[in-house]
């Protein structure tokens, strides 16, 4: 089955953390935090649409300049969907500029701020370069899950890092390939009617659904599935969780994100030794972060954001987390 997004770790593992989606059929990616970007390049970061950052610490929030940089010539629209006060730390970052060359004739790149919690959405803001990014509110009218795409969901949950941090959690809708060689026997061509069946069939259409392959050539949505032109599996879940304290809320809310993730993407930056340092800075160790992921029953877990205090000791750190995710565990407390 091909898979609709392919994840990728922007930076290596002592770097920034962040996540980017790509999707495979369309000229489109999701990404999740914004530290360092300088790994991307120009054109990764203009197929993004939405960004998901986890909080405004520096190596999660710094990359935003780049990103504006490249997308400022554009007509584009990016929406940024953060903890309480992301509305406002975007803001300041355009504040920090001076926009007299931009008017109403500039290219319209637009920047759509939302900061979510668990009630929904509490602010938005929306910024457009062709107003020198002066604020204007916005209603953000998406549901209480921070983005509900017909082909897919972006989920969230808030953790304590001291500060609200949010965890998120990417679900595919329901996994729709197209069988092409039963394409090729029933004498139905490729083209734009495959995407619109597709999505049908992700979004529970009846059986009586009907496209128009050719001229003069009907198919149903029943038919397609018969003849498995299509052919229906799980969806896709890919989780991403960063900077929180290991503790019993934080590891039951995040194992609850997590149900099963076909990849969880965790942080697991320091040593069993340091687990009294990791609980001041409230991250967490290898050890906590593979438990988490064998407690949550993650299908494959990916350990990131390790200290730099441990260079040259990342095989002591890996081993940590792979003991611990395949049959330790770790008490939270």
């Amino acid at each position: 089955m091909t898979l609709l997004v392919q994840p990728r770790l922007v930076n290596e593992p002592f770097s920034d953390p962040g996540l980017l989606l790509d999707f495979r059929f369309s000229s489109r990616a999701v990404l999740f935090d914004l530290g360092d970007l300088s790994a991307l390049s120009p054109r990764e970061i203009l197929r993004v649409s939405h960004v998901f950052v986890s909080h405004m610490h520096m190596d999660h929030f710094s990359g935003f300049d780049r990103l504006l940089g490249v997308s400022l010539y554009r007509d584009k629209q990016v929406h940024i969907i953060g903890p309480p006060g992301l509305t406002d730390a975007v803001e300041a970052k355009l504040r920090a500029y001076t926009w007299n060359l931009l008017n109403d004739r500039s290219q319209d790149f637009t920047i759509f701020a939302s900061d979510w919690t668990e009630e929904g959405f509490a602010t938005a803001a929306v910024f457009r370069a062709r107003r020198a990014f002066a604020r204007q509110d916005w209603q953000n009218s998406s549901t209480r899950i921070p983005l509900d795409d017909p082909d897919f969901a972006i989920e969230a949950v808030t953790l304590d890092h001291g500060i609200p941090c949010l965890a998120f959690a990417f679900q595919e809708k329901l996994r729709v390939n197209v069988h092409r060689s039963r394409l090729d026997e029933l004498d139905l061509p490729v083209g734009p009617w495959l995407a619109n069946a597709k999505r049908a069939a992700r979004r529970g259409a009846g059986a009586a659904t009907e496209f128009t392959p050719s001229a003069g050539k009907k198919v149903t949505l029943g038919e397609l599935l018969r003849d498995q032109v299509l052919v229906c599996a799980p969806g896709q879940r890919i989780a991403y969780a960063t900077d929180l304290a290991f503790g019993p809320e934080n590891v039951t809310r995040l194992c609850n994100l997590v149900r099963g993730a076909d990849q969880l993407f965790i942080e697991g930056g320091l040593l069993e030794e340091d687990r009294d340092l990791a609980a001041a800075k409230k991250h967490l160790t290898a050890a906590q972060a593979g438990a988490i992921a064998r407690q949550a029953g993650a299908i494959s877990a990916h350990q990131i954001h390790l200290s730099p205090r441990y260079l040259g000791r990342e095989d002591e750190l890996r081993a940590e987390f792979e003991a611990a995710f395949l049959g330790g565990s770790v008490t939270a407390r």
